[in-house]
């Protein structure tokens, strides 16, 4: 029995990435920018001024939709009744858990700030890190940026490839990590070189944290994804273009 549990746990730390990456990140930040409204065509249009910036390689369409539908059921009958549970746990205790978690991801984006030469972020990234794990008790508070508005720039491996040329390559949706593609799925390999969770305690414990850190992140969100799945005719292509546009704003900025 003992077992089990341990099994059906670790089951749950390994699931949990797959709903920060592919169905919130670059879906939510369309959402909010009124897209979801909209039908799939216009959101088509108002994506891509052009048929060269429309094109989007996804040789692998029939895998990756089996490969999404896992996903979505994983998000819609394990990860989200969980992050509806965890939501008695008060907002601001959760917010500033965000942060927490937020805060160890700042040696990912110093360092990729150094490698794309981006040196005065790098001393921002570096500088937030240092103050929001003291004076903002362990990042629980963004002192840095209240204090001292020092803002943080989302920077990862997969933009560093990016911005010295390295192409996408074609689309896929990786099995319990959502979506991606060639160039950014490979560059999470350094990343997490430089992600300091494995770095300080177990691969058990690295797991749970995993988990933990989902679960309260879809718990703080506002339904983008169920919006996403009962307004669209189909979800995969909206999330699979959300995704594709969001990377690449990221490169180029």
């Amino acid at each position: 029995m003992k077992s089990s549990l341990v099994c059906v746990f670790l089951l749950l730390c390994l699931v949990t990435p797959v709903v920060s990456a592919e169905m919130l990140d670059g879906a939510q930040e369309l959402a909010q920018s009124g897209f979801v409204d909209e039908s799939y065509d216009d959101l088509y249009d108002d994506l891509y001024a052009d048929d060269e910036a429309a094109e989007i390689y996804d040789p692998l369409e029939g895998l990756n939709r089996g490969t999404f539908w896992f996903n979505d059921k994983c998000y819609f009958y394990l990860v989200k009744p969980l992050a509806r549970g965890f939501r008695v746990v008060p907002t601001p205790v959760r917010k500033g858990l965000a942060k927490m978690f937020d805060n160890l991801n700042s040696p990912i984006r110093a360092i990729n700030c150094l490698l794309q030469g981006q040196f005065c972020q790098f001393g921002k990234e570096t500088t937030r890190l240092v103050v929001n794990s003291t004076l903002g008790v362990v990042g629980f508070f963004d002192a840095a940026d209240h204090f001292w508005q020092i803002k943080k720039k989302d920077e990862d491996f997969g933009q560093t490839l990016g911005y010295y040329g390295v192409g996408e390559g074609f689309y896929v949706v990786i099995p319990l990590l959502g979506a991606s593609n060639i160039r950014d799925g490979l560059a999470l390999v350094p990343d997490s070189y430089a992600d300091p969770i494995p770095w300080l305690v177990d691969s058990k414990i690295a797991l749970a944290l995993t988990a933990g850190k989902v679960v309260n992140r879809v718990s703080l969100d506002k339904d983008t994804y169920e919006s996403i799945v009962a307004e669209q005719l189909d979800p995969y292509l909206f999330t699979r273009d959300a995704y594709v546009q969001n990377r690449r704003a990221k490169v180029i900025d």
